[in-house]
């Protein structure tokens, strides 16, 4: 049985939001074209390249900025489970690839166990080209602050 390349890792966090899961999952899902209106600091844009919104197979290509730089990313939707309201993307194409061989978000709204919101997961699964890539820890932190801006524009006026 083959081992996982010590350049694969995984990292995770949960972000405590007031909107509830069906409103971010479908930000997500079925309106990726919006986000940039809550955090245009960060995204400044989400085009469709094949396929429809909020349909797995759905091509997409993401104008941002990370880390003061602007950054372009492809991703393909792997998979959406409604139930769940969760999604996962691809990276294909972009400013990730030159750093990573193979790049996968996955975002899941859960109803809040303390009350009203919900807890959004943010996983991010990746290998490395080599050692001296940093795990993406500041990406993380990107979606953490994402999650917050999208959560600001759901509850707006609350």
């Amino acid at each position: 049985m083959a081992s996982k390349s010590k350049f694969c890792g995984k990292i995770e966090t949960d972000v405590e939001i007031k909107a509830s899961p069906e409103q971010f999952h479908d930000m997500f899902s079925n309106k990726p074209h919006h986000v940039h209106h809550t955090c245009y600091d960060k995204i400044q844009g989400c085009d469709l390249h094949e396929g429809d919104w909020g349909k797995v197979g759905a091509v997409v290509f993401w104008n941002y900025v990370h880390d003061g730089k602007a950054k372009v990313a492809k991703e393909i939707v792997e998979a959406i489970d409604l139930e769940k309201n969760a999604i996962t993307f691809r990276v294909i194409e972009g400013d990730l690839m030159e750093e990573y061989k193979s790049f996968l978000i996955h975002i899941q709204a859960s109803p809040n166990p303390k009350g009203e919101g919900s807890i959004v997961h943010w996983t991010l699964e990746y290998e490395r080209l080599h050692d001296a890539i940093a795990h993406p820890e500041t990406l993380l932190q990107f979606c953490v602050d994402v999650s917050k801006d999208i959560d600001s524009h759901l509850t707006k006026g609350n």
